[in-house]
């Protein structure tokens, strides 16, 4: 099973999950629109069919990634790189 990266899919359920509570709330054929459309992403992201199943997979992809803390943060320059000025 292919796997998705798992912030990609963390930000495809909860837009879902705000599109389908704005859709409830709205009821607008945009609103709609937009609901169907991160609902075929989620589900072509997990290879399902149906949005339940959708949420499952992900769900069950998600548990089997170890929680990540903060972001490390990124290795500091050379010195010798930090001294070089550019000019245009």
């Amino acid at each position: 099973m292919l796997m998705a990266n798992p912030a990609t899919l963390r930000k495809l359920v909860k837009r879902y999950e705000a599109l389908r509570s704005a859709h409830a709330r709205l009821g607008t054929s945009e609103s709609g629109r937009h609901l169907e459309d991160v609902s075929y992403t989620l589900c072509v992201t997990t290879g399902t069919r149906t949005v339940p199943d959708a949420l499952i997979a992900a769900e069950t992809q998600l548990r089997a990634v170890p929680s990540a803390g903060p972001p490390a943060a990124p290795p500091a320059a050379p010195a010798a790189l930090a001294e070089v000025e550019l000019t245009a």
